[in-house]
């Protein structure tokens, strides 16, 4: 599958993967601080999310394989890959699935194992409950939202993927195929092969998805891996974007 690519600036070729329910133009900001240092940044919306196509399955070697038919027909191929959350286990699927192809890598607040879901299930029940009808405002679609999700950035955040200036308002993303592609999501498969590039796992401080009791599960596959933390949740490019991009640049300099 080809993936909607959103580039910006010139040299060597820099990939950002976004992470559940979200999309190549969170990454904006980021994208163009990047890129202001002197790299071709390509940032896209993975399978089901934003601009790209819908198709049923949400298993990471098949995501992979996406960003790989993207980037090579892109003439990005070679290039240093960026992943968060979901993005982040698409982003090691790929460097272990087409290893040639990933120069060096940077996995944000993500490990290779299982999660549970309960609050995502929660958020794309909440989602999929809104009724979509001729006239439905957005006041009316976060009002529906507030009890399954109260932080209303969240709430704009996940309202971001529908579209209201269409009547009825429709869902941007796949949300029936992502719903049923959520035990994959989750989950992280059974890949053979190590990755021995440059790995950067960054984690922010204040969140619990990469635990010290995760680092021998990720040195398996990845033998160079490096660990660090910012100041951060678990949206910790959003929340600290300083920090973060402090990271990327120093993880992106010339050895």
């Amino acid at each position: 599958m080809r993936l909607n690519v959103i580039a910006a600036g010139e040299g060597p070729p820099v990939v950002l993967l976004h992470g559940l329910l979200g999309a190549a133009q969170n990454f904006g900001a980021i994208q163009k601080a990047i890129a202001a240092r002197g790299h071709r940044v390509l940032a896209l919306d993975l399978r089901n999310h934003g601009q790209s196509p819908h198709a049923a399955g949400m298993g990471y070697a098949a995501m992979a394989a996406d960003v790989a038919e993207t980037l090579e027909a892109e003439g990005a191929w070679p290039a240093a890959v960026i992943g968060h959350s979901m993005g982040g286990k698409v982003a090691m699927a790929l460097a272990l699935a087409r290893p040639e192809g990933v120069a060096r890598l940077l996995v944000a607040d993500i490990a290779p194992v299982t999660y549970p879901t309960p609050v995502f299930t929660r958020y794309i029940a909440a989602m999929r409950a809104i009724p979509l009808r001729d006239g439905l405002a957005r006041r009316d679609a976060d009002a529906a939202l507030l009890e399954a999700v109260p932080e209303a950035p969240l709430r704009a955040f996940l309202l971001q993927n529908l579209v209201f200036a269409e009547s009825p308002p429709r869902w941007r993303i796949g949300l029936e195929e992502i719903a049923a592609g959520m035990g994959e999501i989750g989950g992280w498969p059974d890949l053979a092969g190590r990755y021995a590039g440059p790995v950067l796992v960054l984690s922010g401080d204040a969140s619990a998805y990469v635990k010290p009791a995760h680092h021998p599960a990720i040195l398996a596959l990845f033998p160079a891996a490096r660990f660090a933390t910012i100041a951060a949740g678990h949206w910790l490019h959003a929340e600290n974007p300083r920090a973060f991009l402090a990271a990327v640049e120093g993880f992106l300099a010339p050895a």
